[in-house]
């Protein structure tokens, strides 16, 4: 059963208190990134063999399969994904930084272009639930950014095949390059390259807490998107609403993790009591309920705050991945949200719609990070470069001015390869 709290009885903090505990998880992962980087593809194959069961000859999804698994997927599964496409590409397209150019003192050009990442490396789980979605979320604002080379890894089953759904998704979107190999071990292999697989500049995409963990040891090799942890969900819903919607938009995270997050704060003890009554009914009836109840008995609340205004300020506290507003008039709130990561607002806009179809991303910062961090994004596919040009005449303007800076940081060097400019040889 969900528990209940009341924010008169029980603080804040201890309310939103939750530990994720990885034990073992940080030295088993140091040990594949070793192996893998000292073994290449043999050390690949054999982790498959082990955790997927599968006996791979060849690590790279070749066409035939892509086009066998393509064949394979439904036609109307299939325009679903070319509709979330259109939707997901149309929103990132938006995102789309350009470079400029500051030339409004005599002598001096500044400027910044915007360059696309080179080699970029999706990872996309495909256990229990494969996610097409990811693939999707991924590779299109990657592709949008205008990065050359995008490489893709997802585990196979044990007959060696990787889920249909998701090479469908990958040829869609336009993925260069697929391999069958999933874990620890295909974050070393994008980020230290093997035989088969290249070396990539950046690692995106979501995974359990041995991707997590794989994608935190081998930061500063590549760059990653950032360190997901389990899915988590915040509803503020006033007593309006229905306990069925509200349960289901619950569940719907719950069902991800035994340590996802699913947490309402209502102005209502009626919708409260409701809401715990109706999860409990749906539960018993959900194909996923052993995960599932895990996660809301360990993990989910219900919290009776005195208004909605008080329930925004909770959720601003948690920084939830996602937040619903289920209010008829959830506007006069968004601009009392600092903190996070999508916003769904109004009575029917199920957090779904974000998964999987609407459009802005669902690569969303989680376990409070939306604090200082943003959705997986155009801008996470580019670096920026800044330059600087200065005619003689205008760096004789500022030189003195620059040693003088330089000499009180005791940078002596630096003001004479200033000055150096002004002496003649």
């Amino acid at each position: 059963m969900i528990r209940i709290f009341d924010t008169e009885s029980i603080s804040i903090d201890e309310i939103l208190d939750r530990e994720i505990k990885s034990s073992g998880v940080e030295e088993i992962v140091s040990g594949i990134i070793s192996d893998v980087r000292a073994n290449g593809d043999k050390a690949l194959k054999a982790y498959s063999k082990k955790f997927d069961k599968a006996n791979l000859e060849s690590l790279e999804v070749s066409e035939a399969e892509i086009e066998e698994a393509f064949a394979a997927v439904d036609d109307k599964f299939i325009s679903i994904i070319k509709q979330a496409k259109e939707n997901i590409e149309n929103f990132h397209k938006r995102q789309v930084r350009n470079d400029f150019v500051i030339n409004d003192t005599q002598g001096v050009i500044l400027g910044q272009r915007v360059i696309p990442i080179e080699k970029v490396g999706l990872y996309v789980p495909g256990g229990t639930a494969p996610l097409p979605s990811t693939v999707l979320m991924t590779a299109i604002p990657a592709k949008i950014a205008g990065v050359a080379e995008i490489v893709m890894t997802t585990p196979p089953n044990a007959q060696g095949k990787v889920n249909p759904v998701i090479l469908a998704a990958a040829k869609i979107a336009g993925v260069g390059r697929i391999f069958k190999v999933g874990g620890a071990q295909a974050v070393a292999a994008l980020a230290y390259g093997t035989e088969s697989v290249p070396a990539v500049d950046k690692i995106v995409g979501p995974g359990n807490a041995f991707v997590a963990e794989a994608k935190k040891q081998v930061f500063g090799k590549v760059a990653i998107d950032m360190i997901a942890g389990p899915s988590d969900i915040l509803v503020v819903a006033d007593g309006t609403c229905s306990a069925r919607v509200v349960a289901a938009d619950m569940l719907s995270q719950a069902e991800h993790d035994k340590l996802a997050t699913a947490v309402l704060v209502t102005d209502s003890r009626e919708l409260a009591q409701a809401v715990s009554e109706e999860i409990e009914r749906q539960l018993a009836v959900l194909p996923r309920e052993e995960i599932a109840r895990v996660s809301i008995e360990n993990n989910g609340k219900i919290i009776i705050a005195e208004s909605i205004d008080e329930a925004v300020g909770i959720a601003n506290k948690l920084a939830p991945e996602h937040l619903e507003i289920c209010v008829d008039n959830p506007f006069d709130y968004l601009g009392k949200v600092k903190n996070a990561g999508s916003v769904f607002l109004g009575k029917n806009c199920p957090e779904p719609l974000g998964d999987y179809f609407a459009g802005p991303n669902h690569t969303l910062p989680t376990n409070g990070t939306a604090r200082f961090s943003s959705p997986l994004s155009v801008d996470d596919f580019v670096k920026k470069t800044a330059f600087t040009y200065y005619t003689a005449d205008a760096l004789n303007k500022v030189c003195d001015d620059i040693a003088y800076f330089a000499e009180k940081e005791c940078l002596s060097a630096h003001a004479r390869s200033v000055v150096a400019r002004k002496q003649k040889d």
